[in-house]
Order: C-alpha cells, then structure tokens, then sequence
C-alpha cells in the first residue's frame, strides 16, 4: 500500500494542477479538497504549520465577525471556499513532494510543462482556426497569466543549483515551450515575478555592497526603459504589442490612485484596481471600529455603485473579491486578516540554516517568492485567487527544501 501512495498522490498533484484549464472555481475546489483529504499527514513540519494556522485563524476571525453581520447564505459557502484556497494548495503541495521524496520535482516540471503545451495550443488555435489576432482577446481565451509556469521557467534556468538531473535535449526543449509560454502571456505581473525570482537566485536580496550596487544598477535599467515606454506614448485602444506597452505605461499608477473621476470612464476603467480600494476602506471604515479590526465578515461584500461586466461574463455590483488581497481580507476579517497576510510572506520568505549550496538556492527562492507576494496580493490576490496554483509549488517548496536538509544531516553523520 504504501509503494501505491506516491503514485496515487502524483496523479493527485497533477490533476489539481491542470484543473485549472477548466477554468472553474467550483471544480478546482472540489478536487482540491478531495486531494488535501487523501493525502492529508498527520504530522507537519513548524514552517507548514505555522503558515497553515496563520491562514486558518484568518479564516476564523472573518467567520467570527459574520456573527454580526448579515450575509446570503450563497455568499458565505463561497468565502469559506475563497478562504481555504491557500490551506488547501499548501497542504496539497507539501503533502505530494513527502510523498514522491527527492523526485518529485520532476513531475513538479513536467507538469508545469504541460500547462505552457495548453496555453500556446489555445493560442494557436484560436490565432489560426477562429481568426482572433486581438491582443486582448487572445489573452482572454488563452489565460491573462500563469505564475506556476514562471516557477519551472526559474528552475530550469537554474537547473544546476537545484541539482535537476534531465536529459539537455527535454531540458532545452521544456524551456523553450516555457518561455514562449510566458511571453505570450504578456503579462506584467509575471515579467516582475521572473525578475524578483531571477534576482532573488542571482543572490542581489541579500544585505550585501555587490547586491545593492546590483539592485540600483537593475533600477536604473528598468528605470530608462520605462521613460522610454512612458514617452513613446502608446494609445490606449491600440493593439498589439503596443497595447501591452499602454498596460506597462499605467502600472505605476492604476492601483495605487486616491482619487478618481468615475464620471471620466476611461480614468476610471484604466484605474479600477485604485477604485475597488477607495471604495473598499470607504465603507469598511463607515461601519466602526469593530469593522474595521475585524472585518465584516463572510459573505460580505462591497457595492460598487454600478454593475460592471467581469471575466466570468456576468454583471455584477455587489463584489465578493477584489483584485487587492490586502483590501479583500480587510473587508472579511479587518486589520487582523491584512497583519496576519502580511506575517504569513515573513514566514514564506524567513530563511533557514543553509549548510549546503543547494539549501541556499531553496531559501534564496522562497525569499523571492516573499517579495513579489507582496506584489501579488496588492494586484491580483495572491494566495487568493481562485485560478491560481502557486500555494501548491510554494508548499511543494518548503517540504523540497525540508527533504534536502535531511539529506544532508544524513550524509553528516556517516
């Protein structure tokens, strides 16, 4: 039975990966439980339980302020689902590499793989057989990002330090389809990510004379290539690659506005994460005090003014989510729930005793993924977001990294 499990649990790990394709939260969230429960352990390590009991008091603390507020049962079966997502793809993720060993981050890749294989296929088959050529509708049918993809990108750019043993000809060929991948994602938030995770490996994180002199230098260059961007003055209803550029031209400012002419609808369309934020702190705040340390609790939501069209292709007013994790767990569980985020990336990103090189580039990665979680939560919920699965390379990550300090204590002690 136990020679089984490991591959049980692979064909687990893969699916809950791939589920994604469907695009479907109700799904996702089902064969994620349903993998959580199978492989569930019943002992964990301090830093996995230390994240899983942040998330879950999270949880806790937006269940207990629903006591006091009223919500439709709807709404409320669906922040309990929205709320354990993290829990959920940590367990799964930890669970499977303490299953498969040493070995599993192979299938961690090729998986990985198989994600860029869908999205270029779609890509192409909407490009050549239905005549999309639209930059945005080609990201609409094809994906608007893929973080998960980023992270095999990063290890196999880095095969070496993570000791990845494959074949030159899969590991060329598997990067090449990643990268192509990444690309036509045209994604802003994941050419951050592979560049916070470039530099975190490269070791410039690191309170050192040769990473700061590293890091200004890398600030002056995205510096100059933004003013060059910012002056060529791309339009706003242009296509293309120049459609990308307007979307690079704005990204400084469009979640981070104060104020915002709603009556000007392309100020308030280009600057709509700043908007849902405004709003957001506005009417969590006009509720008191208790509101505001503890949220509203599940099921709550935040009225928009108006109903606005979304990705899922309905209109909607009353928003459960918002782009913003920070300002979604202020609105469920208050400032407790933004601190307690907050704490979860120190805990992802606190490094451990790294006796070996290899241990290093684990920790030096983890620190990456710290840093741009604080990225991702701002923009696009981070752990949160429904179709995203990088809570299960993350946990995969830390129980990796667990695994290769018990190799080497091992390895000690001969």
């Amino acid at each position: 039975m136990t020679s089984v499990l490991p591959i049980i649990n692979r064909y687990l790990l893969v699916l809950s990966v791939l589920v994604l394709l469907i695009n479907s939260y109700e799904i996702t969230f089902l064969v994620w439980s349903i993998t959580a429960f199978i492989s569930f352990r019943s002992k964990y390590s301090v830093q996995i339980s230390k994240l899983i009991f942040v998330f879950s008091v999270i949880m806790v603390v937006a269940l207990f302020s629903s006591f006091f507020s009223n919500f439709k049962n709807y709404n409320f079966i669906r922040d309990v689902a929205y709320l354990l997502k993290p829990i959920l793809g940590l367990l799964i993720g930890y669970n499977f590499c303490k299953s498969a060993g040493q070995n599993a981050i192979k299938t961690i890749i090729y998986v990985g793989v198989a994600l860029a294989v869908a999205h270029i296929l779609t890509i192409m088959i909407y490009y050549v057989f239905f005549g999309i050529k639209s930059f945005n509708a080609l990201r609409h049918h094809g994906g608007y990002f893929d973080d998960y993809e980023v992270y095999i990108l990063i290890l196999l750019l880095f095969h070496k330090k993570f000791e990845i043993n494959i074949d030159k000809k899969i590991l060329y060929l598997c990067t090449l389809v990643l990268s192509i991948s990444t690309i036509l994602y045209f994604a802003r938030t994941n050419i951050l990510q592979f560049i916070i995770l470039f530099l975190a490996l490269k070791g410039y994180f690191k309170i050192t004379t040769r990473g700061i002199k590293n890091l200004l230098f890398i600030l002056l260059i995205g510096g100059l290539s933004y003013a060059a961007i910012y002056y060529s003055n791309p339009r706003r209803n242009s296509k293309g690659i120049e459609s990308f550029f307007y979307k690079i031209k704005i990204a400084p400012i469009e979640a981070f506005k104060t104020k915002i002419n709603q009556e000007d609808w392309k100020e308030f369309n280009d600057n709509y994460r700043s908007f849902e934020n405004i709003i957001t702190v506005r009417q969590v705040t006009h509720d008191g005090w208790f509101k505001i340390i503890f949220g509203k609790g599940l099921g709550s939501t935040v009225d928009i003014g108006r109903e606005m069209w979304t990705n899922d292709g309905e209109f909607i007013r009353y928003v459960p989510a918002l782009h913003n994790a920070y300002m979604t767990l202020f609105l469920k569980s208050g400032l407790i729930g933004v601190f307690l985020l907050i704490y979860s990336m120190f805990i992802i990103g606190r490094r451990s005793k790294a006796e070996t090189e290899l241990v290093q580039t684990i920790n030096n990665l983890l620190v990456g993924s710290a840093i741009f979680l604080i990225l991702s939560n701002w923009v696009f919920m981070g752990l949160y977001l429904k179709l995203d699965n990088k809570s299960i390379f993350i946990g995969f990550l830390i129980c990796y990294k667990e695994l290769i300090l018990k190799r080497s204590q091992k390895e000690e002690l001969r």
